[in-house]
């Protein structure tokens, strides 16, 4: 392959990623089609099928991005993971963090296509998966920082930290949309009193 073409990958697959976040979020994951995502980014249809086999490929690509960013900022809060994993109190102020209303409109969405469609379910399952196992490994760390251990196993508990991230995050936007009051912090409320109820502290050596 030329080396010219290598060098524009990155950035032509950057530029679909972020026209199918947009018209995602804007339209709906199953109104968009593969033309208007191009459109949206100024390529051809070419340079769509020469980097995706299809739109699933395309979200599932959109999943590891968006994974890899929430990871960095997982990384970077490990270290002050102790107010997170301290006992529960509905008065402690917990860090800020800004519901991702795009992101939550376009995964919630895709989720419901792969419910219908079992082919994409298990892409997503496993993706999914892969997702939950790096996940694990960040609670393990953060719950060692803090001095404590999963009495359940690390896995099952990621999952019920995604799930209750985005749930919550789910009735922060409809809350919004409503013009209620929004109760930011009650994902992070959540995962606090589950890093607790699921975590004992660690033993020091006899």
């Amino acid at each position: 392959m030329p080396r010219g073409i290598t060098k524009r990958r990155p950035a032509t697959v950057g530029a679909l990623l972020d026209a199918a976040m947009e018209l995602f979020a804007e339209q709906g994951y199953g109104a968009t089609s593969i033309p208007e995502i191009c459109a949206r980014a100024g390529l051809t249809k070419g340079a769509f099928y020469s980097n995706f086999a299809n739109k699933d490929a395309l979200f599932l690509a959109l999943l590891d991005r968006s994974w890899q960013r929430r990871s960095q900022w997982l990384r970077r809060l490990t270290p002050g993971t102790q107010v997170l994993i301290a006992s529960p109190d509905p008065l402690r102020r917990l860090p800020d963090l800004t519901v991702d209303r795009q992101w939550t409109l376009v995964s919630t969405e895709f989720s419901l296509h792969a419910i219908r469609h079992p082919d994409v379910a298990a892409l997503l399952a496993e993706h999914e998966l892969r997702v939950r196992s790096e996940l694990a490994e960040l609670v393990a760390e953060a719950l060692h920082r803090a001095g404590r251990v999963p009495v359940i196993p690390v896995l099952q508990l990621a999952r019920m930290l995604v799930a209750v991230t985005e749930g919550s995050d789910i009735q922060a936007l409809t809350d919004q949309a409503a013009g209620a009051s929004v109760q930011a912090d009650l994902g992070l409320r959540a995962v606090s009193a589950l890093l607790w109820q699921f975590s004992s502290p660690r033993r020091s050596p006899a």
